[in-house]
């Protein structure tokens, strides 16, 4: 699991889905949830999760895709397997890593030090743990 500390920015909700949007050092975040803590405000501190398998990774510019949460990171690791790869990567001091196929590492040509956004879709985060 990834764990990214955050704070929340800002929560709209209309009948029961939410979309919860989160300030991750100098990235916004967005969740989708059917079920909210109702203690939940404006500033509240958290730790969010999301699994590796959920971590997408692109190369170059994410114009047009429809995927809110994009990180922007570098790889600080890669360990390729006979089926997948295991990609750690650094997001402004947090380690997060992806577990992407072997296949993908390889067309993509992934190296160590490569910038790469780190995409996870909004209903793929959740909230881990509240800090306050």
């Amino acid at each position: 699991m990834n764990y990214i500390r955050a704070s929340i920015s800002k929560i709209d909700s209309v009948d029961n889905v939410n979309i919860v949007s989160f300030i991750a050092g100098s990235v916004s975040l967005k969740m989708m949830s059917l079920e909210l803590d109702e203690s939940l405000q404006n500033g509240s501190k958290l730790i969010l999760g999301a699994k590796s398998t959920n971590i997408s990774l692109m190369k170059g510019s994410a114009e047009g895709l429809s995927i809110s949460n994009q990180l922007p990171c570098n790889i600080s690791s890669l360990e390729m397997g006979e089926l997948l790869c295991r990609v750690r990567l650094d997001f402004e001091g947090t380690e997060l890593e992806s577990l992407i196929t072997k296949d993908s590492a390889l067309r993509l040509n992934l190296q160590i030090k490569d910038e790469v956004l780190a995409l996870i879709k909004s209903s793929e985060l959740s909230i881990i743990e509240v800090l306050n």
